[in-house]
């Protein structure tokens, strides 16, 4: 009398393999660029945040300005009198700290410089500036989140936003 004995087949192990190597091609990526979303996120809201002000100094004919503040990794919109304006939807003063926010807590303002300092502020026409009244030559902002980083550069008289 024989006796079989349970086991799989060669072809059920490599099928189980290959669906097991697909799902792990899905999955891994996904789980290892929490930051690498979060900085683009990030990247993404402040380019918008930066337009918003602009076009707010072309449509009330005024200076506004964006400040930041590195070491409390913070920015804020200010209008032509240096007051921090209030959000257009929330109707709190318009400062942003990406650590306060869990969908942006990974990311980091590494630097903002506008010809050395850390005010980009733009004209009736949207012209930027760094900060006072000299027209911008380079502005840049660098956004880490767990050694991703995206760049965010201001180009000289059109204030046009590039993001890489």
């Amino acid at each position: 009398m024989c006796r079989l004995k349970k086991a799989f087949t060669i072809v059920e192990i490599i099928v189980v393999i290959f669906i097991l190597s697909i799902v792990s091609m899905i999955a891994i990526p996904m789980l290892s660029s929490a930051a690498d979303t979060q900085v683009r996120s990030a990247a993404n809201i402040l380019a918008a945040d930066i337009e918003y002000a602009k076009n707010l100094a072309i449509s009330r004919q005024k200076n506004y300005s964006v400040v930041f503040d590195i070491s409390n990794n913070t920015y804020e919109i200010h209008d032509n009198l240096a007051a921090i304006i209030d959000h257009p939807v929330t109707g709190k003063p318009y400062s942003v700290n990406f650590a306060n926010e869990s969908r942006l807590s990974r990311v980091v303002i590494s630097s903002a410089l506008f010809d050395s300092t850390n005010t980009l502020t733009f004209d009736y026409l949207g012209s930027p500036f760094n900060g006072s009244s000299n027209p911008l030559n380079s502005g840049e902002i660098i956004l880490v989140a767990d050694g991703y980083s995206m760049t965010i550069e201001v180009q000289a008289v059109t204030g046009y936003l590039t993001i890489n």
